[in-house]
């Protein structure tokens, strides 16, 4: 017997529209906090190199008992800059996972940028000290614009961030992007021309550059000093200088996947906590005055899932979204 059923596709226009910052940083929770009580399953990762200069990867994963199931299928395209497209693409499918049919196809370029943006704002209100006044980001693309996004919003006390660009010159387009936020929030915005100094002279650091090598020196980093590091998601990628890790607490989405593609790839030896055992109390961190923590955000299946699952749930209520017809 053919059933009828229907496939929902959610565009980019109709996840701007159904997702707010708040939603993803709810969602992102969610997702580490079920990490963390082995309650949902994170897949083994594919991230493979193309001829083309590009990146593929998928992740995948589960949660039995909320009825989620499916994958990201998503990479780096550098090319894509030369057609004035996003070099970051991204697609999320949601299956039933009784039957295994397909239920729902997902923009996942927002997604993406919302989710890690999320998972990076979780990470400086568990590891940076709350007192941070001054904030340095690496990079300027729609990565580090939502890092900073996140950090105004969720660290009240800053009152400057400084940003490193990859040419060492000012970029406008950060600056429109993050600018009214600041401003918003009494922080003061300036180009930094020496990354040493400006890590020096910060309390906070966001690292969220394509990653192909250490950012700033060793001694460039203070006592007391956090670092969210974005970047690191392929074998052979880094941001960070070595010798770094072996100075802090490391912090992990999952500690199998960073040890494979993330920062953590550098010194797999040194042991490391993961968010979700923090955010469940299965580990504990109380930060001291001189401590240096990482933490090391290669991103995992559950948090695009998760928000998946919310964008399906606001899709199916309200309407939204446009359904094929798919029938089996």
């Amino acid at each position: 017997m053919t059933k009828n059923t229907r496939l929902l596709l959610i565009d980019k226009d109709q996840v701007d529209s159904l997702l707010t910052l708040d939603d993803a940083l709810d969602a992102t929770r969610e997702a580490f906090r079920l990490h963390g009580l082995g309650a949902g399953r994170v897949f083994p990762v594919v991230r493979e190199k193309l001829a083309s200069g590009g990146v593929f990867g998928i992740k995948s994963g589960g949660v039995e008992g909320q009825k989620i199931l499916g994958f990201k299928a998503a990479g780096f395209w550098p090319g894509n800059r030369a057609l004035g497209g996003e070099p970051h693409q991204a697609t999320i499918l949601l299956f039933d996972p009784d039957t295994g049919r397909p239920l729902c196809v997902i923009d996942g370029n927002v997604v993406t940028t919302l989710r890690t943006g999320a998972a990076g704002g979780l990470g400086l209100l568990q590891f940076a000290r709350p007192e941070s006044v001054r904030l340095c980001v690496f990079g300027t693309g729609v990565q580090a614009q939502i890092q900073a996004r996140f950090a105004l919003r969720l660290m009240p006390a800053l009152r400057s961030l400084a940003y490193v660009s990859v040419n060492g010159k000012p970029d406008a387009r950060f600056e429109a992007g993050i600018g009214p936020d600041a401003a918003a929030r009494g922080c003061a915005l300036a180009h930094a021309a020496d990354r040493d100094a400006a890590v020096a002279a910060s309390d906070v650091v966001i690292t969220a550059t394509p990653g192909t090598g250490p950012l700033f020196s060793l001694d460039a980093v203070r006592p007391g000093t956090h670092v969210n590091a974005v970047g690191a998601d392929t074998e052979g990628k880094r941001e960070l200088p070595a010798g770094l890790l072996a100075r802090a607490r490391l912090f992990v989405n999952d500690a199998v996947q960073a040890r494979a593609i993330g920062e953590t790839q550098w010194a797999k030896d040194l042991p490391c906590t993961t968010l979700g055992e923090l955010l469940t109390g299965k580990a504990a961190f109380a930060r001291q005055p001189d401590d240096i923590t990482v933490f090391d955000m290669t991103g995992i299946a559950l948090q695009d899932l998760t928000v998946a699952q919310l964008l399906l749930q606001r899709a199916t209520a309200s309407g939204a979204g446009t359904r094929v017809a798919w029938p089996w």
